[in-house]
């Protein structure tokens, strides 16, 4: 029950090399990928016009490919600006990771995320390399019910739900 929230934030990136920059990120395609260039850590950055209920991100890697520039250690950070960032989730990956890797935001439970900017860090690469290669990057909110997209106040009887739309 979630959707895909990235296009609407603005996403930046802490650099990028000619030709691999944040458009990677959001294309779609496993193809191509972002590649920073410079020291560690490397950061992606997405930032939303308003709070927006976050429940999980998910990024595309894959250590067959990209050897060293694959990313073993992430940080996913919240806050309001980038000057008073937090930590929510420390994650290393699996040895040579393939494929999405999902991180839910907050465990059952617990209350969801809700903030206008967040940040992946990426602490270290397999191999002890430099840059890093993301090829996808996916955040999910909460799937919206039909009705409240449309304005519709949300019945629960079906007597009156039968009449909710026009023929």
């Amino acid at each position: 029950n979630k959707q895909a929230i990235g296009e609407r934030a603005v996403w930046s990136v802490s650099s990028a090399k000619t030709g691999s920059g944040v458009e990677c990120l959001r294309d779609g395609s496993t193809d191509t990928f972002w590649q920073s260039d410079g020291d560690q850590p490397h950061f992606i950055s997405i930032q939303f016009p308003k709070k927006m209920v976050i429940e999980a991100i998910a990024f595309y890697v894959d250590y067959a490919v990209d050897e060293s520039y694959t990313p073993s250690s992430f940080s996913i950070r919240t806050g309001t600006t980038f000057h008073d960032l937090y930590e929510i989730k420390s994650l290393p990956l699996k040895e040579k990771p393939s494929g999405w890797v999902h991180v839910p935001l907050a465990e059952k439970g617990e209350p969801l995320l809700k903030t206008s900017f967040i940040q992946l860090a990426i602490l270290a690469n397999y191999l002890s390399g430099r840059d890093s290669h993301l090829r996808q990057v996916k955040v999910f909110g909460p799937k919206a019910p039909v009705t409240s997209a449309m304005h519709i106040p949300e019945f629960k009887d079906t007597a009156i739900t039968r009449y909710l739309t026009l023929r």
